[in-house]
């Protein structure tokens, strides 16, 4: 566990230097992190601390001040958001940003607009369908308005629509914001079967015990600052980060 730069190994994904500033305001200085293919990595910080600015960095929707960001050797840096989805980098946002007055099909084949194949063709539905087949909740109400589904139902709705997308990476932003306890264990429980099939993400979340037990490697972020990382195993006993960051949310999905 140090609080330097992680470079070992070889890595899908690698921001080095990241800096991004909202007028005279530094959000992030010198990020560097990376993810290797196959791993669950939690960014882990309070709020303000810059980690959803972090992600839309990397996923293209804000152009960063300096630094790098490669994807499998390839530089992702000043690409337009729907180039770097096509490369395989893939955000789910905080507050799902679903089109609530479309079905739920839609917004499922609405992830597929930058793959090969164009929403409404055949290969587009039968994937869409297999999501469907998986949560039988949303394929009960795939012509229903996704506005209408639960807190918990959109969540499902709004990773199914990124993974629509092939990500190569997936980027997590608090996929638990909101929901009630028991939903939160059906979302990690969704997260958890995706790392268990191969797909690598990275994952920011608020309740840093749940998002350190499932995660191989974990960043905390402060100020716009890397201070921590290491296995999350670690980390979950570290005093600092036990002080700071586990608090008493976390205990009631466990």
């Amino acid at each position: 566990m140090t609080s330097g730069s992680d470079t070992n190994g070889d890595a899908l994904l690698r921001v080095r230097n990241l800096s991004y500033s909202y007028g005279a305001v530094e959000a992030l200085r010198s990020v560097d992190l990376e993810v290797r293919e196959g791993e669950l990595v939690a960014l882990i910080g309070s709020n303000g601390a810059g980690k959803s600015t972090c992600l839309k960095a990397i996923a293209g929707l804000l152009r960063p001040v300096r630094g790098s960001i490669t994807l499998a050797g390839q530089e992702m840096s000043g690409r337009p958001a729907h180039r770097v989805v096509e490369a395989g980098i893939v955000l789910v946002p905080e507050g799902r940003r679903l089109f609530g007055d479309q079905t739920v099909m839609d917004n499922l084949l609405l992830g597929s607009y930058r793959r090969r194949n164009a929403p409404g063709t055949k290969d587009a539905r039968h994937l869409a369908q297999g999501f469907l087949d998986q949560f039988p909740i949303l394929r009960e109400r795939q012509g229903l308005p996704a506005g209408s589904l639960s807190g918990g139902q959109q969540q499902m709705l709004a990773i199914s629509r990124g993974l629509m997308a092939s990500p190569r990476i997936l980027l997590l932003d608090e996929p638990s914001l909101g929901l009630a306890p028991i939903l939160v264990r059906q979302i990690f429980d969704m997260i958890i079967e995706l790392r268990r099939s191969g797909l690598t993400i990275l994952l920011v979340e608020q309740m840093a015990r749940l998002a350190l037990r499932v995660a191989d490697r974990a960043y905390i972020l402060e100020q716009g600052r890397i201070t921590l990382q290491g296995p999350a195993a670690e980390l979950l006993k570290h005093p600092d980060v036990a002080r700071g960051y586990l608090g008493a949310m976390d205990s009631k999905v466990e």
